[in-house]
């Protein structure tokens, strides 16, 4: 029987009206004036329309009654829902626009899921004019019909500035771009010079040919390798960790700041660390010809690939030179052979070929990673756009911190002689794994399908596709025209790797057991993993598993917020770029297609826009079995991997949007 209750009408009436059943869950808004409530205790998500969304905004925590499903409705249609409650306000400040073009003062946010303008009264604007950048608060929200109301909590700068543009950017999806004064304080106290009490407990490294490779850009050195050959034919190879858990301890200001962030940021114009600069770039910073304190794996590895030995241990190491990942590869293809380091850097490179053949033949998929880097001059204005490829001398130092966190992470999973490492039950130890789940099924077979246009297959097993299978796809078209659209569609297909105490493996490397070790100046996970790593090695116990998988489960949002925030502030600068070109014709490829309208990506400019099926000079129908738009009258058909000719038509920066016209 369903349950009621009485709701009092009009005089002393009142009907009896079922209870609706109410959820709590995290409302998430479209530019376009619905959303969706994601529920915090079921993977189920409901759908909201904005007058329904009460007073809260894009965010925020929530509590809606939830509507029954229709009977009509298939297995797929969303439930409604309407908020009755606002459980908790997450939205407290937003980035935007001050605009004043009278008396009434309001913000325009950046972030156009936040569907309302702030309304800023007189007293409240901190100095702020027309067009600046600011950061205002969320004070009062008391009617959906009302803009909500604030303060100008931080005037960032021009709008007009494209230095300004960026920041606002990254702040308007919530990363944090300076420090408190509290932890910028505990920072400053940390002493550069090490006692020599630390020095005397460690393993004196110092006297190995350690050297780093790192972009030319970088001050925050994480990593540092060394390789010598063994009397037995094996290798040496080590691992060098910047120790950053010998710094920043747990209940501190510093800790406490640099688990909210979780991760530094790496933005096209700066990165905005996880640390305070003189931990990031000093105290902490494998710097050459400074003796540094570090966590190092040590590994006795065959020619064939194999870790016969290894030992964790924390280390004191002075790293021999800081090279650059150009000079690496100079020594790769021959060049300044009589460096110190070159014999060093040709060695490991061939040991880390092994390596990747080894992983390849295990069922690892290499996907690529050309990174587009997008060229500014002092003021932020982008003055070119090129795509970089991936070196050998990258894959070189891939290769090893692969190496290393994998051995973190069965040293954990099955240690050889580690007290305390199980639990009454004789379960693993409490650990971080960073873990990579077999994609969806459902969203793999739309891949096999797909794939299949072009004349590839791609095989299931038990309705999934084996990671080695994926891989040989990826190998297939490698150098094909349609090469660069399948790696996307394989890429979308794929589940999101994550930090995670429960071990499940990783998918698209092929291992059993994985994990983040290499970069605790970036990653906070890589920190929580050295603490744990020597609490255990000490014998103490197991920490506590829900607060380690709460831990996880931030640390993964944050990496997904950082991501966000640096692929849509490479996208700025490209559409910045762009708007130099209206007008101009370039040569593309199709790089989507959909019933609204053709995606292409300008191969000279390497920015993907839109030609909209309105502009286009036919009735165009969408074949969605075989991903193709076909004119009614012309015939013409457009399908992902075709080359096309297009003209630039606009490009918005604020929507970071690029509409192109086929010339044609």
């Amino acid at each position: 029987m369903t349950a009621q209750r009485l709701v009092k009408r009009k005089g002393r009436k009142y009907k009896a009206k079922n209870e609706t059943r109410h959820r709590t869950g995290v409302l998430s808004c479209h530019p376009q004036g619905y959303g969706f409530v994601q529920a915090v205790d079921s993977e189920e998500e409901f759908f909201i329309r904005e007058p329904h969304m009460g007073e809260a905004l894009h965010g925020d925590l929530v509590r809606v009654a939830v509507a029954a499903r229709p009977t009509d409705a298939g297995a797929d249609k969303k439930r409604e829902c309407e908020v009755v409650g606002i459980a908790e306000r997450r939205c407290t400040q937003v980035v935007g626009t001050f605009r004043q073009p009278s008396d009434v003062a309001f913000v325009e946010p950046d972030d156009q899921r936040i569907l309302q303008d702030v309304y800023v009264p007189p007293s409240a604007t901190g100095g702020a004019t027309h067009g600046e950048k600011v950061v205002v608060s969320i004070d009062r929200f008391d009617d959906r019909k009302a803009s909500p109301e604030g303060r100008i909590l931080r005037v960032i700068g021009s709008a007009d500035d494209p230095q300004v543009r960026v920041l606002s950017l990254a702040m308007s999806m919530n990363v944090k771009a300076d420090f408190p004064d509290e932890v910028e304080a505990e920072a400053a106290e940390i002493p550069v010079e090490i006692p020599d009490r630390e020095i005397d407990r460690r393993r004196d490294l110092r006297d190995k040919p350690i050297f780093t490779i790192d972009p030319v850009d970088a001050k925050d050195f994480d990593d540092a390798i060394h390789i010598e050959r063994l009397d037995n034919g094996h290798y040496e190879v080590g691992v060098h960790i910047a120790d950053v858990s010998h710094y920043v301890r747990p209940d501190t200001a510093l800790d406490a700041e640099a688990l909210e962030r979780a991760t530094s940021v790496y933005l096209v114009d700066r990165t905005i660390p996880m640390l305070p600069e003189k931990l990031s770039n000093k105290v902490c910073s494998l710097r050459p010809h400074e003796d540094k304190l570090a966590f190092s794996t040590l590994m006795e590895v065959s020619p064939q690939g194999e870790v016969v030995d290894y030992e964790i241990c924390e280390t004191v190491i002075h790293s021999k030179e800081r090279l650059t990942y150009d000079r690496a590869q100079d020594y790769l293809e021959g060049g300044y052979p009589s460096d110190k380091m070159a014999a060093d850097v040709v060695q490991a490179n061939r040991l880390t070929k092994t390596l990747t053949k080894r992983r390849m033949r295990e069922g690892a998929i290499d996907f690529g990673s050309d990174e587009v880097k997008v060229l500014l001059d002092e003021d932020g204005t982008p003055t070119n756009i090129i795509r970089k490829g991936r070196l050998r001398a990258n894959r070189l130092v891939e290769e090893l911190m692969l190496l290393a966190n994998r051995t973190v992470a069965q040293h954990i999973a099955d240690p050889p002689d580690l007290q305390g490492r199980r639990n009454g039950d004789d379960e693993a130890l409490p650990f971080i794994y960073r873990v990579h789940d077999t994609p969806d099924g459902e969203q793999i077979r739309q891949l096999a399908e797909y794939v299949r246009v072009f004349g590839h297959e791609l095989p299931l097993t038990n309705g999934n596709a084996r990671s080695s299978d994926l891989a040989a796809l990826i190998e297939a078209v490698k150098d094909e025209p349609e090469e660069q659209v399948i790696v996307r569609a394989a890429l979308q297909a794929m589940s999101k790797a994550k930090y995670a105490v429960g071990n499940i493996g990783h998918y698209g490397l092929g291992f059993d057991h994985y994990t983040h070790f290499t970069s605790p100046i970036r990653r906070y996970p890589d920190l929580i993993v050295h603490r744990l790593l020597k609490r255990y090695g000490r014998g103490h116990g197991p920490v506590d598993v829900e607060e380690l998988a709460a831990r996880c489960e931030h640390c993964s949002e944050q990496e997904r917020t950082a991501e966000e925030a640096e692929r849509e502030s490479v996208k700025l600068k490209q559409v910045e770029y762009v708007k130099n070109h209206v007008g101009d014709v370039f040569e593309g490829v199709v790089s989507g297609v959909t019933k609204f309208g053709v995606f292409v990506e300008i191969t000279d400019l390497l920015v993907e826009g839109l030609v909209h099926v309105r502009e286009m000079n036919d009735y165009y129908t969408y074949d969605e079995s075989t991903y193709t738009l076909r004119g009614e009258s012309n015939g013409k058909t457009y399908r992902p991997g075709d080359a096309v000719t297009v003209r630039v038509a606009s490009a918005s920066v604020e929507d970071r949007e690029i509409d192109l016209l086929f010339a044609e």
